[in-house]
């Protein structure tokens, strides 16, 4: 087994593997009962949309089922002019000015950690205020960072699947969100009767942020349980681009619509790659841009990715 060796990743793409990640990747193989001879995804390279801190479990996912996956970050997070509008809506929701505070991704949940503090955001888990999230990926990590989720739907990470478990009217809202939000979920839950206060938690920039005005937080991996190691190769839009065209990439995975359009304005709407999308709100915004959907995922965890990839390279 190779080990601290250079060894191909993303084929053309070298890159280093530690010891400690090809462990890591063993024990996960024999966790799930993979046969190392006959892995689904052998061979075949996966670009990920995303930046290393946030591709970490899903880069080691895919390869624990035997692919190459290389990395391409499109999007990046920049902090907002004036964090203390954000600042003063969290403090009224721990005065119990808001009835739910509504978390509608896990950048939302860093740039509420980063703009908190630790004091703060104690404060927050110990008032009284019920939160609501848009799914079973930020649950888990709202609830590790000690804030109870009253609401969140169990089979996907959508506003939509959060719209329809809910339930309650008359009640104060803090929706917390990028700045590029869609209007489903405020409008969804103003439609049901709910007083609905947006607040612009981060801006979306294509990558990379000005490292002055980029989201500094990073979750631990306690929180988000990432391994505890994980190399990868990242590119540049035009490598990727030149390696789609030469039929180098065998899938493109994409987290956001945001993704979805950052992959036709780098790449093209003409993907030789099987393009995957995490949710279907992702799939509905690459549909409408022009590109082929060839696999949505069911759940929106690494696994879930990784089955999605598998179902669209099935021949």
């Amino acid at each position: 087994m190779p080990t601290s060796a250079e060894r191909p990743s993303a084929e053309g793409f070298p890159q280093a593997s530690t010891d400690q990640e090809e462990r890591e990747i063993q024990a996960e193989r024999e966790r799930l009962g993979l046969d190392p001879e006959r892995l689904p995804l052998a061979g075949r390279t996966v670009l990920l949309t995303r930046s290393p801190d946030r591709a970490q479990a899903m880069n080691q996912a895919l390869k624990a089922h035997g692919a190459n996956p290389a990395l391409l970050p499109l999007i990046d997070f920049e902090a907002v002019d004036e964090p203390s509008v954000l600042v003063d809506s969290v403090d009224r929701a721990i005065a119990g000015e808001y009835d739910w505070l509504v978390v509608s991704s896990i950048t939302t949940v860093r740039a509420l950690v980063q703009y908190a503090g630790s004091e703060r955001w104690k404060a927050l888990t110990e008032a009284a205020v019920r939160v609501a999230t848009i799914g079973p990926t930020s649950r888990v990590i709202l609830e590790r960072l000690g804030l109870a989720v009253t609401l969140a739907p169990e089979d996907q990470q959508s506003a939509e699947g959060l719209l329809a478990l809910w339930t309650g009217q008359g009640h104060r809202i803090l929706l917390p969100q990028a700045d590029i939000a869609g209007t489903v979920l405020s409008e969804g839950l103003r439609a049901a009767g709910n007083t609905v206060d947006t607040v612009t938690a981060y801006h979306t920039v294509d990558a990379p942020a000005r490292p002055e005005r980029r989201l500094t937080i990073e979750l631990g991996r306690s929180v988000t349980g990432a391994p505890k190691a994980s190399s990868y190769a990242v590119l540049s839009p035009e490598h990727a681009r030149e390696a789609d065209a030469h039929g180098r990439l065998d899938a493109v995975v994409a987290a956001s619509p945001s993704a979805a359009r950052a992959v036709v304005e780098r790449l093209g709407d003409a993907l030789q790659a099987r393009f995957v999308a995490i949710g279907p709100s992702t799939a509905a915004e690459a549909e409408r841009l022009g590109l082929t959907v060839a696999a949505v995922a069911a759940t929106p965890t690494p696994q879930g990715i990784v089955d999605a990839v598998i179902a669209a390279l099935r021949d």
